[in-house]
């Protein structure tokens, strides 16, 4: 079906993204997955492109943009591509968003002009080693001393976090109340060149294997008020804000690799033969891919209409959960289909199947688990 979510500026955007990557980042991306992390001066060049700044204010060197669909544009590139690069969407549609809310003016001054140029690359760091989903059981401390705080615990599960200038931390600057254990929560943007700062060992996964997801520790971080986001003990209303954003990019993310799925696939069984004959010709061949085919057509109609509303600001919390669900699972399986019409060959990694069943799984799990995104969706159907 004809999308009609994108304009011509998007379109011509959408060029300028796919060159890049067939130029500058497919011949190499091999080398960046056996280092666990793309480098460094990648982030500068697609800083100096524009396309870290999109929605950054013109006044501190962005494009100004209050589009979601220029992210889109580049996620779906990405996927495209078969190129893992998390951290791209980490600090344009994650953390990007808390800034433009959350950050006064001198901050905005201090960190926008080097997070749009690349300078400044941004991480978030939720996630403990025993919490998980629990946002309310964080451990993490930052306990006020004068005009600093100061910071200890653990995170994991940071993507970004080996190249990152700024990291936002949710540490707990108060206890808990008894009717509330959300209560106490802050965000804090600690300097990675901070004393105390360490990052850990770069995880090794199962996929996505040039995007860095690495352990972060503290000691006694010595981290100045003044980079307090937004206001102390608000983290949790703070960070719901962006829930639904980050939720729809994974969408997209999981969306377009599905529809890139398909598409190699059908080129792989036309050109497979089997039985003396292509594997395109078998009726089994045929009906898989044209379940899957249906799939990933119902996956971006309700995609691009979750779009629309996002841009007018009308996406609910439920809804961008409804999509979430629905599009990561769909990933998933269309992805094992697909990679079973390979046989053999798509269990090996010159295949860019094995990749994608690869890259597939976290969909399920980050950004809120499937059983999260099915319980809040619950909810709101008053269950």
């Amino acid at each position: 079906m004809r999308r009609t979510v994108f304009d011509d500026d998007h379109e011509a955007f959408r060029a300028t993204v796919r060159d890049l990557l067939a130029r500058e980042v497919a011949p190499v991306f091999p080398e960046w997955e056996k280092a666990g992390a793309a480098p460094r001066d990648f982030y500068r060049l697609l800083g100096k492109l524009g396309i870290l700044g999109m929605q950054v204010p013109e006044e501190y060197g962005g494009g100004g943009q209050r589009s979601f669909k220029f992210n889109v544009v580049v996620n779906e590139e990405l996927a495209r591509a078969q190129l893992g690069l998390g951290p791209i969407r980490v600090h344009t549609d994650i953390v990007l968003p808390y800034l433009l809310r959350y950050a006064d003016d001198e901050q905005r001054r201090r960190w926008l002009p080097g997070v749009a140029s690349g300078g400044l690359m941004t991480a978030i760091a939720m996630t403990e080693p025993g919490t998980g989903s629990d946002l309310a059981g964080i451990a993490t401390t930052a306990v006020r001393d004068g005009d600093h705080y100061v910071l200890n615990g653990a995170k994991t599960f940071i993507t970004g976090a080996v190249n990152a200038d700024l990291v936002l931390v949710v540490a707990r600057t108060s206890p808990a109340r008894e009717d509330d254990r959300r209560a106490g929560l802050s965000i804090l943007v600690v300097e990675t060149a901070s004393e105390g700062f360490t990052v850990g060992r770069n995880l090794e996964k199962i996929g996505l294997k040039a995007q860095d997801t690495a352990e972060l520790a503290f000691a006694d971080v010595r981290v100045p008020v003044e980079n307090l986001l937004g206001e102390e003990g608000r983290a949790f209303d703070h960070l719901r804000h962006n829930l639904a954003q980050e939720r729809l990019s994974i969408a997209v993310n999981a969306q377009a690799s599905a529809a890139g799925a398909v598409e190699l696939t059908v080129d792989y069984v036309r050109e497979r033969d089997v039985f003396g004959k292509p594997l395109s010709a078998f009726q089994n061949t045929k009906f898989t891919l044209a379940e899957c085919a249906t799939e990933v057509e119902a996956g971006q109609a309700l995609l691009d209409r979750a779009l629309e509303e996002h841009d007018a600001g009308g996406l609910s919390a439920a809804d961008a959960a409804k999509v979430k669900l629905f599009c990561t699972e769909m990933q998933s399986r269309v992805v094992d289909k697909c990679l079973q019409l390979h046989g053999g060959y798509g269990y090996v990694l010159e295949y860019p199947i094995a990749r994608l069943y690869g890259d597939a799984r976290v969909t399920r799990i980050y950004g809120g688990t499937s059983e999260v995104m099915k319980s809040i969706i619950a909810k709101s159907i008053g269950l």
